[in-house]
């Protein structure tokens, strides 16, 4: 009795006043009025929600953190160290470092993660297409990427993951899966890489090798077909021999004037004199050689020049024409030397590295087992809906009630009786059709 007379006096209010422009007060009584449909639908809503906060299922959030590693590739230290003693190599050690130098960041582990290649493995290992109940691989890993979070610190560059699942121990070993397969990726990343740069290496070794030895041959060759051994020594041998061969020449002449003066030219002794001076004449022409053109001796071959009557060694005229060849095969051979010698190093530098097993992720915290459910949180979730079912027949109360206030002639209410029926007589036309697809179907 009470609340139709409250309802009969809320009818007394000017339906022309707008609805917004009504007091708080009005609006307040016509709830209270209600107030026992308001207890009914929160009761309702109450029990309702706490049914869909139990139905829906719990799940679970495991996490770990790693530290990526940030640090200069070994390969320049080693490669630094070893060339350190060498001076000639200083530059070139210098250079070889620079080059092997590398650098893994943050954001090329969190890519890694986030790759198909983990998600791929992840949904093999843990037949992941059923647990979630998904027809194609594709969205199988949509859902494991929502199920996913992997985030990191800007400053300190440790990479968080959580995993979210139904089942807590699948939540942790799906984690768990993360760090393994990013470790086993990583690693066959670092050992594809060091043996392509092993196989690399080898190969030029062996050119290098195959380089020096033929260089090597070219020198030999050229040594034994010319008589030059070192052409520093032996220009300044053969420079000092010729002037004590004229030295004892110039000798030789002058006791032989003197003999000829005591004893005339048909003595024995003049003619022992004779005979020594065109010993030496022909030793000096010998090591002087003969001053023809280079083409016209040994046919324009330098290295036919110590051939020339079969001498052990070539004469001092042709050594400036037989330096310039025997340079280049002498710088040809030391290049050779230190290119073989630095790749010998970075050969064995890069067995090393193919052979050394360092895991590739540095674990922080590992994954474990929650205690706890992470979703969905029921209290907060029971009290929403309720709260949204309460309010929203509230607000379906006060409409009504405004509603009803409108004349019949209002225009809203001819707009609503005109477009009302259409929607209707539309949603009755497109149901049976629905039906009608699914039992075809």
């Amino acid at each position: 009795m009470m609340a139709n007379a409250a309802l009969e006096r809320l009818k007394t209010v000017d339906p022309a006043q707008p609805f917004a422009q009504e007091h708080w007060a009005v609006r307040a009584r016509l709830l209270w009025a209600r107030r026992g449909t308001l207890a009914r639908v929160a009761i309702i809503s109450l029990l309702a929600s706490l049914s869909i906060a139990f139905l829906i299922p719990k799940r679970y959030k495991s996490g770990a953190s790693i530290m990526p590693p940030d640090q200069p590739n070994s390969n320049a230290l080693m490669l630094a160290a070893l060339t350190a003693h060498a001076g000639n190599l200083g530059s070139i050690g210098s250079l070889a470092s620079g080059l092997l130098g590398g650098h893994s960041s943050t954001a090329l582990f969190i890519n890694l993660l986030r790759s198909g290649t983990v998600s791929g493995h992840l949904i093999d290992r843990f037949d992941l297409q059923r647990v979630y109940h998904k027809r194609y691989r594709i969205d199988t890993a949509k859902h494991l990427a929502r199920c996913t979070k992997i985030t990191d610190d800007k400053k300190s560059g440790v990479i968080t993951i959580e995993v979210e699942d139904e089942n807590p121990v699948r939540a942790r070993d799906l984690a768990q899966g993360y760090l393994d397969e990013l470790n086993k990726l990583v690693t066959r990343t670092n050992v594809s890489a060091a043996h392509q740069e092993r196989v690399f290496i080898e190969q030029r070794l062996h050119a290098v090798q195959a380089d020096l030895e033929q260089a090597q041959l070219d020198l030999s060759a050229f040594s034994t077909k010319s008589g030059t051994i070192d052409l520093g020594d032996q220009t300044r041998a053969m420079v000092e021999g010729s002037e004590r061969v004229q030295a004892e020449l110039l000798i030789q002449q002058s006791d032989l004037e003197s003999l000829r003066q005591l004893y005339g030219d048909d003595n024995v002794r003049v003619r022992e004199a004779e005979a020594r001076i065109a010993t030496l004449e022909s030793g000096l022409e010998k090591m002087t050689g003969s001053g023809a053109p280079a083409q016209a001796e040994a046919g324009g071959d330098p290295a036919g020049a110590g051939e020339d009557d079969g001498e052990l060694y070539p004469p001092l005229r042709q050594l400036p024409r037989l330096a310039v060849p025997y340079a280049d095969l002498y710088r040809r051979v030391k290049a050779e030397e230190a290119a073989f010698e630095l790749l010998t190093q970075q050969y064995e530098l890069a067995r090393i590295e193919e052979a050394r097993d360092v895991p590739a992720v540095s674990v922080i915290d590992a994954p474990g087992v929650p205690e706890k459910k992470s979703f969905p949180p029921r209290m907060l979730l029971t009290a929403l809906l309720t709260f949204l079912s309460v309010a929203s027949a509230a607000a379906l109360i006060l409409f009504r009630e405004h509603w009803s206030r409108i004349e019949s002639h209002d225009p809203r209410k001819t707009l609503a009786a005109d477009v009302l029926p259409v929607l209707r007589g539309g949603l009755r036309g497109i149901l049976p059709r629905q039906r009608a697809k699914r039992g075809a179907a």
